[in-house]
């Protein structure tokens, strides 16, 4: 499996989680030496911080979303349940720009 930036799966966060959707935000890479993408939470709660980007509205999101660069995990791909869509433009560059301020890059 090949992920792409901007796409978003549905992810089982596990025992103290729960289903979330996530976007990619790692680069595609069909010759990576681990199946895992690097991915970031999507929630409808804002803080109003840096670290958050307001996320257009879509069929795949019901409510106002954004994504939660401060929740950046990898993920296993056979973990990923998707994709469901996909995000692109202005909305992924927004989200870089909030990782480079986060990473302090």
């Amino acid at each position: 499996m090949t992920t792409k930036p901007g796409e978003i799966y549905r992810v089982d966060l596990g025992l103290g989680g729960k289903v979330r959707l996530m976007v990619v935000v790692s680069r595609s890479d069909p010759a990576a030496p681990r199946a895992l993408s690097l991915c970031v939470p999507i929630t409808t709660v804002s803080r109003q911080s840096p670290y958050e980007v307001e996320l257009p509205g879509t069929a795949f999101f019901t409510q106002k979303s954004f994504a939660n660069v401060q929740g950046l995990q990898a993920v296993q791909h056979h973990e990923l349940r998707g994709p469901i869509g996909t995000i692109h433009g202005k909305p992924l560059e927004e989200i870089r720009e909030a990782l480079r301020y986060a990473m302090e890059l």
